[in-house]
């Protein structure tokens, strides 16, 4: 069972939303970058997630919007305070668009990654561990998904040791 067919599975999904989704990106000529679990998943050993977290430029978002009010997709949209939460009635994933401008800079240093069969643009390792340090410091998170959060930093640490030297002490003790 390939990658794209396992995740597909877990979701239960209908249809392919990742593939949808990404194909709609690409359509648009969007500028995007992943930044959650899925991302991880790029640099260290994969672990399913039904969550797809991803940044777009700015400008782009209310493209995406406006696309998607018009399209035969049918997503649908929850707004919060730093996301956009897009869910599709074919699949239990969750796409969620960060809105937090801190993560803007990292669509620039982005690159095309190979995710469990998907070709999607994802944060470059650093940008990556530098978002999962924010999100895990955010204390006002559920600690569920903080200790997730953990968990990927942790990952990303034992595939690249020297990445350590990044994190704030609180988080080195922790995890050393």
């Amino acid at each position: 069972m390939t990658g794209k067919k396992f995740l597909n599975s877990l979701a239960n999904g209908k249809s392919d939303v990742i593939q949808l989704f990404l194909n709609l990106l690409e359509k648009l000529k969007l500028n995007y970058c992943v930044i959650g679990g899925l991302a991880v998943n790029a640099y260290a050993e994969p672990v399913v997630s039904l969550d797809l977290v991803l940044v777009l430029a700015i400008g782009d978002i209310e493209i995406l919007l406006k696309q998607i009010k018009v399209s035969e997709e049918k997503f649908s949209i929850k707004e919060f305070t730093h996301s956009l939460n897009l869910e599709h009635p074919d699949s239990d994933l969750r796409i969620q668009i960060q809105t937090d401008e801190r993560y803007q800079p990292f669509i620039k240093k982005a690159s095309v990654k190979n995710v469990l069969g998907y070709e999607m643009k994802v944060a470059s390792l650093e940008d990556l561990l530098l978002g999962k340090i924010w999100a895990y410091s955010d204390e006002e998170r559920r600690k569920s998904k903080r200790q997730k959060d953990l968990a990927d930093i942790m990952r990303l640490v034992e595939t690249q040791p020297n990445l350590i030297e990044q994190l704030p002490d609180k988080i080195r003790k922790i995890i050393s």
